[in-house]
């Protein structure tokens, strides 16, 4: 009896060079954004605007997301454990996406839709951050090397 499943090789010699390429490339725009904002998050006014925005403990929080950020990031950008930075960024993305881009609850048409967009952000890289929690970091990753 035929099935429809798919296998999918985990061997390195069946990905092309370009096709590893590729991953390492989509690997460091994904951790990019991460990385290059968390610096922010240790900062008087992102913690004081995430509590103007009813973040719980801002003090602690706030900077907190952004080891988070920076963790996460940098293991996906170097595919080393990405499946658990991959976590470290949906346990990132969640909350900062629920609580700072309601978009449902503002008033001002404009800034309705920029949170909106906002919001449809972070849920697209919530899936891309699923995607590596299940996939990994691909053939050219510390991760990788490790399990040769």
């Amino acid at each position: 009896m035929a099935t429809n499943s798919i296998a999918i090789s985990k061997d390195v010699e069946a990905i092309s060079f370009w096709q590893g390429a590729v991953v390492v490339l989509g690997r460091f725009f994904f951790a990019l954004i991460f990385l290059f904002a968390a610096p922010n998050h240790f900062t008087r006014q992102t913690i004081a605007f995430s509590a103007s925005q009813g973040v719980p403990l801002a003090s602690i929080a706030v900077p907190l997301s952004g080891v988070l950020a920076i963790v996460g990031g940098l293991s996906i950008l170097l595919g080393y454990r990405a499946k658990l930075g991959a976590w470290l960024i949906v346990l990132f993305l969640i909350p900062v996406t629920l609580m700072l881009h309601k978009f449902w609850t503002v008033q001002d048409p404009m800034m309705a839709q920029i949170q909106m967009i906002l919001f449809m952000k972070n849920v697209s890289m919530l899936g891309g951050a699923l995607l590596i929690s299940q996939f990994g970091a691909g053939p050219f990753s510390l991760d990788a090397r490790s399990s040769r």
